[in-house]
């Protein structure tokens, strides 16, 4: 059945730039308090409040302050209290801290280090919607994220070459119709969870309207990072949904699923939608076997199913973060020999042009 247009009022979206505390307020004389912080608040408000600049985020954390300024970039520092928390004050190499502060290795250029390792940009079919693999593709629903990941991918991804967010949507969605091989839509981004639930609920059930789609996958690093974004309300919506919902989590360390975090996923896990957490393999974050053995087994205790475990994506500023693939399968031939085989990831690097991605430990 030919659905309407979707509304002519912008999507809403709270973006990692409004609101936010600045540098050189009050807040940023004393080290971080989680005694002082009020936890009770919605996810919007938790955004707003996240810390935006570098040395207030060392200073928070009882370490060095840096002369130069590192958040002139378009991808400066933008890090929730939420994640904060579980961050150790005064531990510069915290594998937690190491994902999202900004450092000048980040400065250096590498030779094979590029703006598009992934080939997003050849594998646009409409603007913000990508198809690469057979029967299946992702739509960037929102450029702006929870947390800025300092080995993102799509940290030079252009969001806003490809106009109103609606008008996107509305090509993607037509486009999708019109093909009827395509059996599964992946939201992602950015992180289609800045969307207030209004516009995300209205995406989903235009989505979910077209008849030959079978799942819909949506890709988040909120139930991590903000975990309050997971509400009862919300999962209901995506159990309402014809169309089978997988939910695809993104945690590299252990401490990043502290007890808030895990019992909000725990709402999706009740209301029946299956959970999936992919990694990236990241130098002084979890490349050891121990760090991997932790973070597979906290997650399969909490029903969670370890799915991809990725070699870095190679963009711009991210080599510091790169571990050698020989070192990568050695440690998943360590982690196999501890692990039962369903808390196992597969180790997989993507490669522009192919028809899947690769496994890299059955080549």
């Amino acid at each position: 059945m030919s659905q309407p247009p979707l509304s002519g009022q912008p999507a809403k979206i709270l973006t990692t730039f409004s609101g936010l505390v600045p540098p050189g307020s009050a807040s940023e004389s004393r080290l971080f308090d989680a005694d002082r912080v009020d936890w009770n608040v919605d996810w919007q408000t938790a955004l707003r409040r996240a810390i935006r600049s570098t040395n207030q985020l060392r200073q928070l954390l009882g370490l060095p302050l840096e002369s130069d300024s590192r958040d002139s970039n378009e991808f400066g520092t933008f890090v929730p209290l939420e994640f904060l928390r579980r961050i150790q004050k005064g531990d510069a190499r915290d594998p937690l801290l190491r994902q999202v502060l900004v450092t000048s290795d980040e400065q250096l250029q590498h030779s094979g280090f590029v703006s598009d390792p992934v080939g997003d940009g050849d594998a646009l079919a409409t603007p913000g919607l990508i198809h690469k693999y057979d029967g299946r593709v992702l739509l960037i629903a929102s450029g702006a994220c929870a947390v800025h990941c300092r080995y993102c991918f799509r940290r030079e991804f252009p969001y806003g070459e490809f106009g109103g967010q609606r008008q996107k949507w509305e090509a993607a969605i037509q486009y999708v119709r019109s093909h009827p091989d395509v059996h599964e839509v992946i939201l992602s981004g950015g992180d289609p969870l800045t969307l207030v639930d209004e516009n995300l609920f209205e995406l989903l059930d235009r989505i979910d309207a077209i008849g030959h789609v079978r799942r819909i996958r949506i890709h988040s690093r909120f139930p991590i990072v903000i975990p309050q974004r997971i509400t009862p309300a919300f999962c209901d919506h995506l159990s309402s949904l014809r169309s089978r919902v997988w939910f695809v989590i993104h945690a590299n360390h252990a401490s990043e699923l502290d007890a808030t975090c895990l019992s909000r996923i725990g709402l999706l896990v009740e209301a029946g939608i299956p959970v999936l957490n992919q990694s990236v393999l990241l130098r002084g974050v979890n490349a050891n076997e121990q760090s991997l053995v932790d973070l597979m087994t906290r997650l399969v205790d909490h029903r969670i199913q370890p799915y991809y475990l990725h070699q870095l994506d190679r963009v711009r500023g991210t080599k510091h973060f790169e571990v050698p693939i020989q070192h990568g399968l050695e440690l998943m031939r360590r982690i196999r020999a501890r692990l039962p085989g369903y808390a196992v990831p597969t180790y997989v690097t993507e490669q522009p042009g192919q028809p899947s991605k690769t496994p890299l430990d059955r080549i």
